[in-house]
């Protein structure tokens, strides 16, 4: 029954003896980590008491109860993706349509994010696997830790730039911040035919690369739009084999591979083409963790996710939104 206020019934105000019994128990729960059990034995009351005492002090504002992460994290999307695509990772940072810096400075972001993950999840004896892209250019200046682990460069480079320092520098940073061996590949993604590729993938050192493929235990994966700047492969190509895949539903490539809006490789005939780790080799991958960044690559990563070789994503709420729509 509910005190009736007109009865002359006062609700209750605990006195100085309760707060601070009801401090103390906080900070030994909270702050010591003791179970409630422990506690009880310590006060000399029930286990049910101190749970209630917890519960009524939360509830009445007695203890204020914060999850504090750094500013440029965003909890609640993070999770909501992470539920809804089956995720074990899901980092998604907050970016904001008008950011000074634009576009760069979200990759620089995505990069940086994309680092701590890497710090905190890869450990020693890993083989991590790098794609290349702008993407991880940017992650490669951001890593500054890293446990003892082998890295391998899981493509080979635009054909616009057929030995490009800047990829083939950041698998050795990242080598050599994990202080491991590194295994980059001096080659271009696409090549003009598959005899060609067949060719190169023969001689030495890329060969020796790509016999490491089976091994990777963790990948970072980027994401291309089907369009100008957003893709290596569509910048890669003549203007009629960029209509002819878009016609077959093209909107996304992922090493180095085109995909429909269902997921869907489109342009089989390209692969033997590509010097690239296969969809089928990543499957075997224990964590890979796709990049993302940019409203220009939100239906290319809905695409990504839907091949289901992913089981992480780093990316931004511009990304994140559309995902979750």
């Amino acid at each position: 029954m509910q005190p009736n206020p007109k009865s002359g019934a006062r609700a209750h105000h605990p006195g100085p003896e309760e707060l601070v019994q009801t401090a103390a128990i906080a900070r030994m729960f909270y702050l010591e980590g003791k179970s409630k059990t422990d506690i009880a034995e310590e006060f000399g009351i029930s286990r049910f008491k101190v749970a209630r005492t917890l519960e009524t002090a939360v509830r009445d504002g007695l203890i204020r109860l914060e999850v504090r992460l750094p500013a440029e994290l965003d909890a609640e999307r993070s999770d909501a993706l992470r539920t809804r695509y089956g995720l074990r990772h899901a980092i998604v940072f907050i970016s904001r349509a008008h950011d000074p810096g634009g576009a760069a400075l979200v990759t620089h972001r995505l990069g940086a994010v994309t680092a701590d993950l890497l710090a905190e999840i890869v450990t020693e004896g890993d083989v991590l696997g790098l794609i290349w892209g702008p993407e991880i250019e940017a992650l490669g200046p951001e890593l500054t830790t890293l446990p003892r682990c082998t890295v391998v460069q899981l493509c080979g480079v635009t054909p616009l730039r057929p030995v490009d320092a800047n990829a083939v520098e950041t698998v050795r940073r990242a080598a050599s911040v994990a202080r491991g061996p590194a295994y980059p590949i001096y080659a271009p993604l696409l090549l003009p035919d598959g005899a060609a590729a067949t060719m190169l993938r023969q001689q030495p050192g890329i060969a020796e690369t790509v016999s490491r493929f089976g091994q990777i235990t963790k990948a970072i994966i980027t994401v291309g739009a089907w369009g100008p700047g957003l893709s290596t492969v569509y910048d890669a190509l003549g203007e009629s084999e960029r209509q002819e895949y878009r016609h077959r539903g093209a909107c996304a490539e992922v090493s180095g591979r085109l995909l429909n809006a269902e997921g869907h490789i489109v342009a089989p005939e390209l692969s033997d083409r590509i010097i690239a780790i296969s969809f089928e080799e990543l499957r075997r991958v224990p964590d890979v963790i796709l990049m993302a960044d940019g409203r220009q690559r939100a239906a290319a990563t809905s695409a990504a996710l839907k091949t289901g070789l992913f089981n992480g994503i780093v990316t931004d709420t511009a990304v994140a939104d559309h995902l979750l729509a």
